[in-house]
């Protein structure tokens, strides 16, 4: 098992953050995406770019707080879990995946996989709350 933890403070509120991260219909601010298609109130699959399938099923939901789910690929399984909380106007957020990668040769290169996708993934977040146009906002 591979686990990668990502750590950041965003200048905006937590609703805000809480709302892109958790949106399925607005997603076309992650650049490793090309769709999701919603199965059902607590399943979704993620499309990469070049058309890679994976499935999330939510298995926790605590808006504004925490969000957790379960992913599956033919390459892994694993857990994500968000953690939100606002402090002084911003949000703090730390983000953890622990994953299992179902082929062997995979394995040593699965948690610098994770850790950079964890990285693109908090620097296309902070691009769209720059391009929403609302910092330190509430709302």
């Amino acid at each position: 098992m591979a686990v990668s933890r990502i750590k950041a403070v965003l200048p905006s509120g937590v609703q805000k953050v809480w709302s892109i991260v958790t949106s399925l219909e607005d997603y076309k601010w992650r650049s490793d995406l090309d769709r999701i298609e919603v199965l059902n109130e607590n399943q979704f699959v993620e499309y990469t770019k070049i058309g890679f399938p994976t499935t999330f099923t939510v298995t926790l939901s605590e808006p504004f707080k925490r969000w957790e789910f379960d992913m599956e690929n033919s390459n892994m399984s694993g857990h994500w879990t968000g953690i939100f909380a606002e402090k002084d106007g911003q949000t703090e957020i730390e983000f953890t995946e622990n994953v299992v990668p179902k082929k062997l040769i995979m394995k040593p290169f699965v948690k610098a996989f994770l850790k950079k996708q964890q990285k693109q993934y908090v620097a296309d977040l902070e691009k769209a709350l720059q391009n929403s146009g609302i910092q330190n906002d509430k709302i």
